[in-house]
C-alpha cells in the first residue's frame, strides 16, 4: 500500500522532470564547445604540421572496402540501438529512474563519441589520401577524450545507484534523488570537459617535424606523443599522473560498490533473492568489464609499447561497447525490454493510422 504509493509518486517525479534533463544535455554540449574553441585559439603555435595522415586498422588497399562495410554497419547498429533506447525510456513512466536516466545519458554519450571517431574513418577507408588537418586531429582528440571519460564516470555514477539499491533499498528514494543525479551528471561532464581539455593543451604545446603519420585510425594521446619530436617527459609525468587519477577515481569507485554489492548478497539467506539482486548488475557489470578493460591494456603500459593491438584495443572501448551497450542492457532487462515493445507498438499504431 504506502511503500507502492510512495513508490509511483517517485516515478512520476521523475516522469515531470524530462525537462531538466534535456537543459542538462545542453550544458554538456555548451561546456564541449566552449572547451573546443580555448583550444582551437591556440592551435598549432609552431606551425610545425599543417595535416597528419592517419594509417587506419589496415594499410593495405584490399582491406578497406571490407573494414568500411564493416564500421559502417557498426555505425549504424550504434545510432539506432541507442537511440531505441533513449526513445524507450523518454516514453515509458515506468522508466523514469535514476538507473535508466543514467543509461538514456549513457546512450547520448555512446551516440555522440562513435560520431566523433566512425565518420573519419569511413572517409579515410575510401580515400587514398588518408590526412587530418592539425585544428581537426587537436578537435577530434578533444571530443575523444570528454566523451571518453564521461562514460567512466557515467558507469561509475551507475555503480553508485545499484549500491544504494541493493545496500540501502529503504533511503533509495531520497538518496538518489534527482537533484543528486543531476549533481552527478554536472560532475561527470565537468571533470571530463577540464581533463580533455587539459591533455590538448598539453600536445599542443609539442612539435612535430620528422614525421606527420600517425599508426592509429584517430587522433590519440600515446600515438602523438610517440611522433613528436621534442621533448616529452612533461607531458608524460602531466598525463600519467592527472590522467591516472581522472581514470582510477571512477573505476575505483565501481570496485568498491561492487565489493559492498558483493558483501551484502551473499548474506540474502535465499538462493531466489541472490539472483534477483544479481540480475540487477549483470548488464551493468558487462558494460564495465569491456569498457576499463580494454582501457587499462591501452593506457597502463610503456608509451614504446605501443602496437597494433592497442588499435584493436581501442576499437573495443571506443566502438564495440557502444554497439554493445543497447543489446547488453535490453536482452537481460525485462523493464527495458517491455518498455522497447511499448514503443515498437506505438509506432505501428502510429504507422496504420
Amino acid at each position: 500500500g504506502r511503500k507502492t504509493e510512495s513508490w509511483a509518486i517517485y516515478r512520476n517525479s521523475w516522469g515531470n522532470r524530462n525537462k531538466l534533463e534535456l537543459v542538462e544535455l545542453k550544458v554538456l554540449e555548451f561546456s564541449i564547445f566552449t572547451g573546443t574553441c580555448r583550444i582551437m585559439e591556440r592551435v598549432n603555435q609552431t606551425g610545425s604540421v599543417s595535416e597528419f595522415i592517419l594509417l587506419g586498422l589496415s594499410s593495405r588497399p584490399e582491406d578497406q572496402k571490407p573494414l568500411f562495410a564493416l564500421f559502417f554497419i557498426m555505425y549504424m547498429v550504434t545510432l539506432v540501438g541507442n537511440l531505441l533506447i533513449i526513445l524507450a525510456i523518454r516514453s515509458d513512466t515506468q522508466l523514469q529512474t535514476p538507473m535508466y536516466f543514467f543509461l538514456s545519458i549513457l546512450s547520448f554519450i555512446d551516440v555522440c563519441y562513435t560520431t566523433t571517431i566512425i565518420p573519419k574513418m569511413l572517409v579515410n577507408f575510401l580515400s587514398e589520401k588518408k590526412s587530418i588537418s592539425y585544428a581537426e586531429c587537436m578537435t577530434q582528440m578533444y571530443f575523444f577524450l570528454a566523451f571518453a571519460n564521461t562514460e567512466s564516470y557515467l558507469l561509475a555514477a551507475m555503480a553508485i545507484d545499484r549500491f544504494v539499491a541493493i545496500c540501502d533499498p529503504f533511503h533509495y528514494v531520497t538518496t538518489m534523488s534527482h537533484r543528486r543525479c543531476v549533481l552527478l551528471l554536472a560532475f561527470s561532464c565537468s571533470i571530463s570537459d577540464l581533463h580533455s581539455l587539459l591533455l590538448v593543451l598539453l600536445i599542443n604545446r609539442l612539435t612535430f617535424c620528422d614525421s606527420n603519420v600517425i599508426p592509429h585510425f584517430l587522433c590519440d594521446i600515446n600515438p602523438l606523443l610517440k611522433l613528436s619530436c621534442s621533448p616529452t617527459f612533461f607531458n608524460e609525468i602531466v598525463i600519467n599522473t592527472e590522467g591516472l587519477i581522472t581514470l582510477v577515481t571512477p573505476f575505483m569507485c565501481v570496485v568498491i560498490s561492487y565489493v559492498r554489492i558483493l558483501i551484502a548478497v551473499l548474506k540474502i539467506p535465499s538462493a531466489a533473492g541472490k539472483r534477483k539482486a544479481f540480475s540487477t548488475c549483470g548488464s551493468h557489470l558487462t558494460m564495465v568489464t569491456l569498457f576499463y578493460g580494454s582501457i587499462i591494456y591501452v593506457y597502463f603500459q610503456p608509451l614504446s609499447s605501443y602496437t597494433i593491438k592497442d588499435r584493436v584495443a581501442t576499437v573495443i572501448y571506443t566502438v564495440l561497447s557502444s554497439m554493445l551497450n543497447p543489446f547488453i542492457y535490453s536482452l537481460r532487462n525485462k523493464d527495458m525490454k517491455q518498455g522497447l515493445r511499448k514503443l515498437m507498438g506505438r509506432r505501428s499504431q502510429a504507422a496504420l493510422s
